[in-house]
């Protein structure tokens, strides 16, 4: 696994084959947001994007807090740690924060996320722009902004409601309560509880099945998941999907992956 040199002093960004792996690491700070950390995410999220050889993403974190969101003991001493670097790319990119906490711009491809310990407010805000979900049965969830008087302004109004139940979003957000792995899962929230220390590898496991499939095919059925909103018509939602849908089965690899299952092979795809 190689580290790329977008990493940062608080976001670390690997490579291991087709799938990339960001670490949040500010652990002394229980992996609260800084400028270094967003702007390494932001960085990590344009080249998933970019690179066609890179199929999904992982994200985690280092020490025993996945994330605690914004960093309250800065944000209450007016401190701001922003960098030159982050500056001038926030006068390029007015919401390169919001991309970089997968509010804005999410990249289509999968992302999959491994929580250890406590993932509260943005930790848990930014779960829900991820795709496939593992959690340690010890990890603790909450959307806990209003305790401190503050508006979870990464999303979860809007994309929390339309994960789980209404009544279990509307509980989440206006209590600021916390609530374990085993609810978590039990809401729909995330896919799957492991025992602690093993979500990294979980994911991993996860990312192989996905890099065994067709690149075009998950791009474009994560594209159609990014896109076709339930607010859309199943009419029109339909017809958008099918756009999509035409140029994988002209590819290379639709007629590759037929061939394979006529032979009764593993497919050997391309990206074409």
């Amino acid at each position: 696994m190689a580290e790329l040199d977008i990493s940062t002093q608080s976001c670390i960004i690997e490579r291991e084959d087709n799938v990339l792996i960001v670490t949040l690491n500010r652990p002394e700070a229980k992996n609260a947001f800084n400028s270094q950390m967003l702007l390494g995410m932001y960085k990590a999220w344009r080249l998933l994007d970019e690179d066609d050889e890179l199929y999904c993403a992982i994200l985690t974190a280092n020490g025993d807090t996945f994330c605690a969101g914004m960093d309250l003991k800065a944000g209450a001493d007016g401190k701001h740690d922003s960098t030159e670097e982050f500056m001038a790319l926030m006068a390029e990119v007015p919401n390169v924060h919001w991309q970089a906490l997968l509010r804005d711009n999410r990249p289509n491809k999968p992302l999959i996320l491994a929580v250890e310990g406590y993932a509260l407010a943005g930790g848990t805000e930014i779960l829900q722009g991820t795709d496939i979900r593992v959690a340690a049965e010890d990890a603790v969830f909450g959307i806990t902004e209003v305790a401190r008087g503050l508006y979870p302004m990464s999303g979860s109004t809007i994309r929390l409601r339309r994960q789980i139940p209404y009544c279990l979003a509307a509980e989440m957000l206006l209590c600021g309560d916390h609530i374990t792995a085993a609810q978590a899962l039990e809401y729909g929230l995330i896919n799957k509880v492991v025992p602690s220390g093993t979500t990294l590898d979980s994911a991993r496991e996860y990312a192989a099945r996905i890099c065994r499939n067709g690149p075009l095919a998950v791009k474009a059925v994560v594209r159609s998941l990014r896109q076709h909103q339930e607010c859309m018509a199943e009419d029109e939602a339909m017809l958008a999907s099918d756009e999509l849908a035409g140029p994988v089965f002209a590819s290379n690899d639709a007629r590759e992956g037929m061939r394979a299952f006529k032979e009764k092979r593993r497919a050997e795809f391309t990206g074409s």
